[in-house]
């Protein structure tokens, strides 16, 4: 089962709004009062106690600690937020109060030189879906984990030049940016398991620190020498504006990815269809990449009718930081990492439909 920030929501939401709630540590003063919850994903609002003010827990910030979270493993809400959002403390206690959360302190594992010692833990939170506890009450799961934490791996990007002519048509530059550092991930991604990566033609043009995009390495600088897609009519044109392709040995098409950031889900899963229309069947993966917080809006499209041939995977921002920052850190192969472990990074579309 995955975590949600729906999941969250409607878990405060089962909370009485008419009641104070004490913070998770003792030296925090003051209590929390939940003003108002809008389903299904947020934001919810609160007040405190030595505030007279309503404030605001953003939809991002519930989406930010649902993905650090996994069933039975402690977590560091600061380490998650990483000291940003003021109201870290007040959702990490106001969720510890719901039936299926429980705060902890895992041991914490401190080498010096060459000799481990375990002292005593910093709060948690963990998520124990199969061992609920009373609704509106803070209840502390006592435990034997212990923790080595090690420092976040960072995804490093290098700086981006759009060109004038493309930067004026482009609506907000930041949210363009942001779907460009996406693409070059995944071509780095794809290089490093083996595979050389189609990114859409009008963005090949575009400076990645000292290269144009097209001349990275592992990029595919014309779709048209690749038989796999030339040799049925049309599937060139098709796949053109696809975002990205993967191809390996080719034979091989390890996905179609299309890139989704403040527009629609739509677009991108129509250009993947007409791709999908021309070629004959044969494995592959057709992948929406979108930021975390559009998972139910992906989900949602990706199964009405006329989607459901391609059978969507969803590979969220995060994920792709996640696996960007590994091929930084470290050197990965495709003799070493077969295709089945990008599954791991992503949530087929239908199966979570009936999960949800």
């Amino acid at each position: 089962m995955r975590l949600t920030a729906s999941n969250i929501v409607k878990a405060i939401n089962g909370l009485p709004k008419d009641q104070w709630y004490e913070y998770i540590n003792p030296r925090n003063i003051g209590k929390i009062k939940i003003t108002s919850v809008t389903l299904p994903e947020g934001p919810i609002i609160i007040k405190r106690s030595t505030k007279n003010v309503n404030e605001s827990i953003s939809v991002n910030m519930i989406w930010r600690l649902a993905n650090a979270m996994e069933e039975g493993v402690p977590i560091n809400v600061d380490r998650v937020f990483g000291g940003s959002y003021n109201t870290r403390s007040v959702l990490e206690s106001l969720v510890a109060h719901t039936p299926e959360f429980y705060w902890c302190q895992p041991g914490r594992i401190e080498l010096n030189n060459s000799t481990r010692e375990i002292k005593k833990g910093h709060k948690h939170l963990i998520w124990l879906p199969n061992t609920r506890h009373q609704n509106a009450v803070l209840s502390k799961f006592e435990t034997d984990i212990v923790i080595s934490e090690i420092p976040t791996t960072s995804a490093v990007y290098d700086a981006l030049h759009i060109p004038s002519v493309l930067s004026q048509a482009i609506d907000d530059i930041d949210v363009q940016r942001r779907h460009l550092q996406i693409q070059i991930a995944l071509a780095v991604i794809g290089n490093q398991l083996g595979f050389r990566t189609w990114i859409a033609r009008n963005d090949q043009g575009i400076t990645y620190g000292d290269k144009k995009v097209g001349e990275i390495s592992g990029v595919v600088a014309d779709l048209e020498r690749e038989k796999l897609i030339t040799v049925v009519d049309g599937a060139v044109k098709a796949a053109m504006h696809i975002d990205c392709i993967w191809f390996r040995n080719g034979k091989f098409l390890p996905a179609v990815i299309e890139v989704e950031h403040s527009t629609g889900v739509t677009s991108g899963l129509t250009r993947m269809k007409g791709l999908y229309d021309q070629l004959p069947p044969f494995p592959t993966r057709w992948v929406i990449v979108a930021p975390d917080e559009d998972r139910n809006k992906v989900i949602t499209e990706a199964n009405k009718p006329q989607f459901k041939d391609l059978n969507t995977m969803f590979f969220p921002y995060s994920a792709v930081d996640e696996l960007y920052a590994l091929c930084q850190k470290r050197k990965l192969s495709n003799k070493a990492v077969n295709e089945e472990f990008l599954d791991c990074y992503m949530e087929p579309c239908l199966q979570s439909l009936t999960h949800h």
